[in-house]
C-alpha cells in the first residue's frame, strides 16, 4: 500500500489503549533521540500551573510522509495535565534538486501542566512514520523529567501585610484634553441654541409687528421717544434720528413714497400732489430739515423745538390716517379693516338667517 500525500499528514493513532508502562515492554521501536520539553513562559525554573510542550523533532522528513501519533485523551501521566491535544508544525523547508521530493524540519508536541510540586518523569513519544513509500517503522523518544515546584516562602522573615490601596497617579493635561473639548463644543452648541432662539424670535416680533397698521408701528416706535431724556446736545442725534425714521416708514407704507432712501428733499417732492393738509405738511417738512441740521450740520436745538418734535410727528401720523379713515368711510360706509355693510335687503335676510 502506497501513500501519495502531497504534504505531510497526521493520523491518530490509538497507542494510549495501553498503559504508559505497558507500552515501553510491548512497542519495540527506533530510538530517535530524546523528546523536547520547552516552556510556553521561559524562566529559570518551572512553577505550578505553567504550561509546557512535550513531543519531538524530526528533520529532513520527506514530503508525503505520514504520521500516527499517541492519543493521551484517556490520561498522560499521574499529576501531569493535557491542555492541548497534538499540534504538528513545519519548522523549515528545503528544496530537492532536479525535482527530488523536499525536505522538511517537523516539530510535533502537547501542552502539559501540573498543579502539584513535585518531580514527574513523563512517557516516552512512541510515532509511527510512515514512508511515502507506504514503509511504517515505530520512532521512540526518550523521556524527560518534569520538575515542578512551589515559590518558596522564607518562614524566618515572613509577614503578612494589608491589601495595598489602589495608585493614584497625577492627572496629566491630555488626558483632560477629551472633556474640555467635550465641555467647549456642548458651550457651542448651546450658545448656537440660543441665538438661534432669539433670531426666530425677532423674527416673529418684527413679522407680528409689520403685520399691524402702519399708523400703530409709527405710534409705536414714537413712543419711545417720550419725555425729555433725549434733549441733551449730545443725545439730540439720536432723537431726531429715531423720530424721522419712523415717519419714513409711515411715508412708505401710507403714501406708497420710498422714503427710506430719499433725502428731505426728495421724500417731500414726492409727497406733493398726495392728499396732505398743507399745515401738516409744511410742519413735518420743518420737522425734518431741523433734523438734518441735528444729524449733518451739528447744530443744537432748542428746548422748544425739542419740546414739539414729537407732538408734530405723531400729528402727522395721526391726521393723514383720519383724513384717510374719513375718506374710506365716506366712500364705502365703513371704517378701514371692517367688514363691508350690506344694504340689499336680501342679502341682509340671508345673512341674518346664518348668523342664527
Amino acid at each position: 500500500m502506497k501513500f501519495d500525500f502531497r504534504f505531510t499528514v497526521i493520523l491518530a493513532f490509538i497507542l494510549a489503549q495501553l498503559p504508559a508502562a505497558a507500552q515501553q515492554d510491548t512497542i519495540v521501536g527506533v530510538k530517535a533521540g530524546e523528546a523536547c520539553l520547552e516552556q510556553l513562559q521561559p524562566r529559570d525554573s518551572v512553577l505550578i500551573a505553567d504550561q509546557l510542550k512535550y513531543g519531538f523533532e524530526l528533520d529532513g522528513v520527506s514530503e508525503g510522509t505520514g504520521f500516527m501519533l499517541p492519543d493521551y485523551s484517556k490520561g498522560f501521566c499521574p499529576g501531569v495535565e493535557i491542555v492541548s491535544q497534538w499540534s504538528l508544525d513545519t519548522v523549515a523547508v528545503s528544496r530537492g534538486k532536479k525535482k527530488a521530493p523536499q525536505k522538511m524540519d517537523i516539530r510535533g508536541s502537547v501542552t502539559i501542566t501540573s498543579f502539584d510540586e513535585g518531580r514527574y518523569e513523563l512517557p516516552p513519544v512512541y510515532v509511527v512514520r510512515i514512508s511515502p513509500e507506504g514503509v511504517a517503522d515505530t520512532l521512540v523518544f526518550s523521556p524527560k523529567v518534569l520538575d515542578v515546584r512551589t515559590m518558596p516562602v522564607d518562614t524566618a522573615k515572613f509577614e503578612v501585610h494589608d491589601i495595598k490601596g489602589q495608585i493614584r497617579y497625577p492627572l496629566e493635561f491630555r488626558e483632560t484634553l477629551p472633556y474640555i473639548g467635550g465641555a467647549l463644543l456642548l458651550a457651542a452648541i448651546i450658545l448656537a441654541a440660543v441665538w438661534l432662539t432669539r433670531k426666530y424670535l425677532r423674527k416673529k416680533s418684527e413679522d407680528a409687528a409689520n403685520s399691524e397698521p402702519a399708523h400703530i408701528r409709527a405710534l409705536r416706535k414714537l413712543d419711545r421717544f417720550r419725555g425729555d431724556s433725549f434733549w441733551a446736545p449730545e443725545k439730540q442725534k439720536a432723537f431726531y434720528s429715531g423720530i424721522t425714521d419712523a415717519l419714513r416708514e409711515y411715508i412708505a407704507s401710507r403714501f406708497g413714497v420710498s422714503a427710506m432712501e430719499m433725502t428731505t428733499k426728495e421724500i417731500f417732492d414726492g409727497l406733493k400732489g398726495k392728499d396732505i393738509r398743507p399745515d401738516l405738511y409744511e410742519e413735518a417738512k420743518e420737522l425734518f430739515e431741523r433734523a438734518d441740521f441735528v444729524k449733518f450740520a451739528k447744530y443744537s436745538a432748542s428746548r422748544t423745538e425739542n419740546a414739539s418734535a414729537l407732538p408734530s410727528a405723531v400729528r402727522f401720523v395721526t391726521m393723514t390716517y383720519q383724513e384717510e379713515l374719513d375718506q374710506t368711510t365716506a366712500e364705502t360706509g365703513n371704517a378701514p379693516g371692517q367688514p363691508a355693510l350690506i344694504t340689499d335687503n336680501t342679502a341682509g335676510d340671508q345673512t341674518r338667517k346664518k348668523e342664527e
